[in-house]
């Protein structure tokens, strides 16, 4: 029962989202990699850069903290402290300004309430709990489907709980572009970068939105893959 939900024909349908990944995410390191090595020509950090973002509106109180690991960067909301990786915050590129001032923006939609951000927040807990459910959830009603209408139940029950992740990646989307958007906005108007640097920053912040809108295109064709087993299960029975 499992081996053939592992390897039936339902996994051609993941194939195009398998390879839209590999392809974001080739492109987001080719991008960073690239940028990486074109330095600023002020010789401003990553750091510095949003340091000065986010004082000019308004957010001085929000503290920047240097974090471990590669592109580990990211705003806590509910700390109000932007975190930024070793590279990014001692960087002076192109790199590593682009994704100091993507995370900023995240900083700037929280104080401006921008609420798909806020409904992220909220939607946190439910989906993690959700995604680790899932696929029990539907293993187990795969495995005493034909048994007792329970099997379809939990079935139905693990595509709902799989359905919440999806729901946060496609909420994710208009959060991530938006805080691309502000980032772009604010490095314009700074002053601080030529032309061909901001052209620079903004195909290393495109790179990276498309591995989220990879992220949302697995998701739900992963979902379509269980709507067509669950419905071929239940048709068999």
């Amino acid at each position: 029962m499992f081996f053939g939900f592992w390897w039936d024909w339902t996994l051609i349908i993941l194939v195009p989202g398998i390879i839209f990944t590999l392809w974001a995410q080739i492109k987001v390191k080719s991008n960073f990699s690239r940028y990486s090595q074109v330095p600023l020509r002020h010789g401003m950090t990553g750091a510095a850069v949003a340091r000065r973002i986010l004082d000019s509106n308004g957010l001085s109180h929000v503290p920047i903290e240097l974090v471990r690991g590669h592109l580990s960067d990211h705003y806590d909301p509910r700390g109000k402290v932007l975190r930024l990786s070793e590279s990014v915050y001692h960087g002076n590129n192109v790199a590593a300004v682009g994704v100091a001032a993507h995370e900023a923006g995240h900083a700037l939609q929280d104080a401006k309430a921008y609420a798909p951000l806020h409904l992220r927040m909220a939607m946190v807990p439910v989906c993690n709990f959700g995604s680790m459910l899932a696929m029990p959830l539907f293993f187990i009603g795969l495995l005493v489907a034909g048994l007792s209408y329970l099997g379809d139940w939990l079935m139905f029950a693990g595509i709902v709980a799989f359905s919440l992740s999806v729901l946060f990646q496609l909420v994710t989307l208009p959060v991530e572009f938006n805080a691309s958007r502000r980032a772009m906005r604010c490095l314009e108007g700074s002053g601080t970068m030529s032309d061909e640097e901001l052209k620079g920053a903004r195909r290393v912040l495109s790179a990276a939105a498309m591995t989220y809108v990879a992220a949302l295109a697995v998701g739900l064709l992963s979902l379509l893959r269980l709507l067509l087993i669950a419905g071929s299960r239940s048709r068999r029975d």
